[in-house]
């Protein structure tokens, strides 16, 4: 290969670095609109939750320690498994859930497109800080775990879905409160 060509490779290759770098730097704001935009693909996509359905709250209980560690990449690592998570859970058998099907594969590519950004962005930096906090994927683990669990142990029916939908507002609006003061 000719210098000239070598030259050509070399400015593509540091503008994409260039590009993907900026794309990081604004991640905490592009993770804000992704949130809200999920949030409110979580509201279109099922009715309001069903009376029927009160009767059978669960409590999972987040582990809100994974979102608290002081380096911000150990939080972004932690918030890219939640979303890994969150599409692993909105993957599985939903024929009983009453949701709308285009807005739950728009909820379902949101997540995935997410997760792509987030691993563009946090992998580079999670080999230089390992997610050390092997309890805290473990809390993670076993949180979603549980939901995965209670959602068999329903046989996938519609409360359980209706359920879980709500559980994982939750999740967004913690990801979303962390990453706002993260901003700051």
């Amino acid at each position: 290969m000719n210098t000239f060509g070598l030259i050509q490779i070399g400015l593509i290759l540091s503008s994409t670095t260039i590009t993907s770098s900026l794309q990081c730097n604004h991640l905490p704001l592009q993770q804000r609109k992704v949130i809200e935009n999920s949030l409110q693909l979580l509201d279109k996509m099922g009715k309001e939750f069903p009376q029927q359905c009160l009767r059978e709250k669960m409590s999972f209980r987040f582990p809100t320690k994974v979102l608290q560690p002081r380096q911000k990449e150990t939080v972004g690592v932690a918030i890219e498994e939640i979303f890994q998570y969150i599409f692993y859970i909105f993957s599985k058998n939903l024929t009983l859930a009453a949701w709308d099907r285009t807005v739950l594969d728009q909820f379902q590519n949101t997540i995935y497109l997410q997760i792509e950004q987030l691993e563009a962005c946090v992998i580079k930096k999670h080999t230089q800080h390992c997610w050390s906090k092997e309890l805290s994927r473990l809390k993670l683990k076993k949180y979603f775990q549980k939901i995965d669990c209670f959602l068999k142990d329903k046989q996938h029916d519609l409360c359980s879905w209706e359920i879980s939908r709500a559980e994982m507002r939750r999740c967004l609006q913690l990801i979303d409160k962390v990453t706002r003061k993260l901003k700051n």
